[in-house]
């Protein structure tokens, strides 16, 4: 497993404003549904990426069959898919968004080809993290327990 400085992960997360999730899914209990979301609601802008849901709304924003479909570029790819269909979506990645900055997969998520291919194009990879839980790590929202409860007790 590769490690990942907590200054690199904060900076790749500060320096983010646009993410395309590819293989969001439309059911609410589903990671990538809840990822996408928490990250939308945290002032990103989230273009998701499903085939099977192209057209719906997901987020305030309508799903995109593939990548090329999103106009303006993103600053992030969050790869939501199992390590083998990773190289196609880098592939596409790196095609559709000259000005690419990161390729993120899950967790979970790692292909070491792929990942050197988006390296070699200057693109930064972070692979079998989460950037939901990363951002909640490295910006204070996780207690020591790793829940952030909302509630104020003295009673932790």
């Amino acid at each position: 497993m590769e490690s990942y400085s907590d200054q690199f992960l904060k900076d790749v997360l500060r320096r983010t404003r646009r993410i395309a999730v590819v293989g969001v899914s439309a059911n609410e209990i589903r990671p990538s549904y809840y990822v996408a979301r928490y990250l939308s609601l945290k002032g990103y802008e989230v273009f998701p990426v499903n085939p099977g849901h192209a057209g719906k709304t997901l987020f305030g924003r309508t799903v995109h069959a593939s990548l090329d479909e999103i106009e303006g570029g993103v600053d992030m790819v969050d790869i939501f898919r199992r390590p083998e269909h990773v190289p196609q979506v880098v592939d596409e990645a790196l095609a559709a968004f000259p000005d690419l900055r990161t390729i993120w997969m899950q967790i979970g998520v790692t292909h070491a080809e792929a990942a050197a291919s988006a390296r070699a194009r200057g693109v930064d990879v972070v692979m079998d993290r989460c950037p939901k839980i990363e951002y909640q790590r490295l910006f204070g929202e996780l207690r020591m327990g790793g829940f952030a409860t909302g509630i104020i007790s003295s009673k932790l």
